[in-house]
């Protein structure tokens, strides 16, 4: 996979230096991401999100949801049921192993709530634009003196 160098941006460009660092941990992340456990990411309206992520023989005690600096991590603390050890498996597909999958969110995605149900964990997601950043419609005033034009002509 090619690497980029990021080094030219942050010379030349004042205050994106947090920009660069993120373009460099989204390139080294996706080289050693694993792919468990797997997830969706849906779009439920124009501001609200949802990752739905499938998380069988897992209870909601045994995993942990967090957000801290637009990160929010989704880890299990228990991998196996203590039980399982007098149990003689022919196969075993269900995965109980540790997991700690990451995502950055964008500045003013607020997490509001996890569920759990039928082996998948809900995650809702909601942007929230403060008034400050939110577009507005700026009026023209026409402050245009006509006495002014009407000398000229």
């Amino acid at each position: 996979m090619t690497t980029f160098d990021f080094s030219p941006l942050y010379r030349s460009a004042i205050g994106f230096d947090h920009l660069g660092s993120l373009l460099d941990s989204i390139s080294t992340n996706e080289r050693t991401a694993s792919t468990y456990p797997p997830y969706n990411i849906e779009l439920l309206s124009d501001d609200e999100y949802r990752i739905t992520m499938a998380v069988a023989g897992f209870s909601e005690a045994d995993i942990n949801v967090e957000v801290e600096n637009n990160t929010l991590t989704v880890s299990s603390t228990n991998s196996e049921d203590k039980s399982d050890s007098d149990r003689n498996y022919l196969h075993r597909g269900i995965a109980e192993r540790h997991f700690k999958r990451q995502f950055k969110l964008a500045d003013h995605i607020k997490v509001n709530g996890a569920t759990m149900e039928n082996g998948l964990l809900h995650i809702d997601l909601e942007r929230e634009v403060p008034e400050a950043m939110k577009p507005r419609q700026i009026a023209i005033n026409s402050n245009v003196d006509n006495s002014r034009l009407l000398k000229s002509a």
